[in-house]
């Protein structure tokens, strides 16, 4: 109860301190910041160009069972890249064809488990 009373007491009170500006070094308030000017009366925004591939620069997952195993295969462009392989029991884990030859290789996205290394005497 306590947190929440002080997590609304900051929130209520951000607004105020955000409207004043910072004080410099001597302790005396900054002046605030200039507008920026309007932009001249001939400004044309260039228009955001129109991407030939707008809709494909999503993956396409298809989501497949093989025995007690779940298979998700990701698709860029009709190109399978990844397939994320759920087992019934364990860990899931990821074939990723990094060079693109239709290769897969196993990667856990995890990091390897570190060898503990002791120094035991120095020369």
């Amino acid at each position: 109860m306590r947190f929440a009373f002080i997590l609304l007491l900051v929130m209520l009170s951000a607004p105020a301190l955000a409207a004043e500006p910072a004080p410099d070094a001597a302790g005396k308030p900054l002046p605030a910041a200039p507008s920026p000017p309007p932009p001249p009366d001939n400004y044309n925004p260039p228009a955001v160009p129109d991407l030939p591939n707008a809709g494909e620069l999503e993956p396409e997952i298809t989501i497949t069972t093989k025995g007690t195993e779940i298979h998700e295969e990701y698709r860029l462009n009709g190109r399978l890249y990844m397939i994320k392989v759920i087992p019934k029991k364990g860990k899931p884990y990821y074939l990723i064809d990094q060079e693109g030859s239709g290769q897969f290789r196993r990667s856990d996205f995890e990091p390897r488990i570190a060898i503990p290394t002791w120094v035991i005497k120095r020369f």
